[in-house]
């Protein structure tokens, strides 16, 4: 119980600290970008022309909002937070518990010892549920988080509460608005913890001999900002889907826009909302 307490403390701590982080990603993420490419030099040296990187950002937030806006969506991400670790530990107790009946109950029969990699698929495949459990219970938390930041980009204020946030959306998109977006977030968590432990499992046979190692999760906001202006003309398109989103992002190069928070280059030919003001 403690160390589930220890966590969860941990947790939040971790969570209200790089939450201004997070605000500017998801931006980033979902096209905006409010100021006009510099100059710059990459870290090689060269002369590029770049976007603002993670401190101009930040600065440009709370030069309208304050800076108690860049913790905007903070709420529900705690609550995410929170519940999703509670949730991911309590599915793993569950499985050890499982275990030791069936120690329990094998008595003085003498089990097989299993490979290495039946080991690793029994883990993978126990923390695939636990995660799985995890996402689907705090997605509509995660849905809100989202949407309270990414209404930052047309000033609306659909979502200021968590409360008034759960009522917005149940009355427009009902049960299902809670949980848009959940099939390529679930998606990019089973896979990269697939490919990250099979991975490991190969480096740790073959060249290092030690444990299983995972990485951090892949997130997807594909659909998560119905309804606002920051997923409308101009500043996004229409997707009619997350596999539509995908394949838009595919063909305009963009499948990695927000992994890097300094030394954005400016993609060739793409046009933004900075662009669209000095052109009106």
């Amino acid at each position: 119980m403690a160390d589930a307490a220890s966590q969860v403390l941990l947790g939040s701590g971790l969570t209200i600290l790089s939450q201004p982080l997070m605000y500017v990603k998801v931006l980033i993420q979902v096209g905006y970008e409010p100021l006009p490419p510099t100059i710059g030099r990459n870290i090689f040296g060269r002369q590029v022309c770049q976007l603002p990187g993670l401190f101009c950002y930040a600065q440009h937030i709370a030069s309208i909002d304050g800076k108690r806006g860049l913790f905007t969506g903070l709420t529900p991400r705690l609550c995410s937070g929170v519940l999703g670790t509670v949730v991911h530990g309590k599915v793993l107790q569950h499985y050890q518990e499982c275990d030791k009946v069936e120690e329990t109950g094998s008595g003085n029969v003498q089990k097989e010892v299993s490979s290495s990699f039946d080991r690793v698929i029994k883990e993978t495949t126990r923390e695939m549920m636990a995660r799985s459990a995890a996402t689907l219970i705090t997605h509509p938390f995660h849905v809100i988080t989202l949407r309270s930041m990414v209404q930052f980009i047309g000033r609306e204020s659909k979502y200021c509460g968590l409360c008034d946030s759960i009522v917005t959306i149940y009355r427009e998109e009902g049960i299902l608005g809670f949980f848009a977006g959940l099939i390529p977030r679930l998606l990019g968590d089973i896979i990269s913890l697939w490919l990250c432990n099979s991975l490991a499992y190969l480096v740790n046979t073959y060249a290092l001999d030690s444990g299983v190692s995972t990485m951090n999760e892949m997130k997807s906001y594909s659909q998560a900002v119905t309804g606002l202006a920051g997923g409308s003309p101009p500043y996004s398109p229409i997707y009619t889907s997350w596999i539509d989103c995908w394949c838009m992002l595919q063909k305009e190069g963009n499948m990695s826009r927000g992994n890097s928070l300094f030394f954005r280059k400016v993609p060739f030919g793409k046009t933004y909302c900075c662009d669209l003001r000095m052109l009106i």
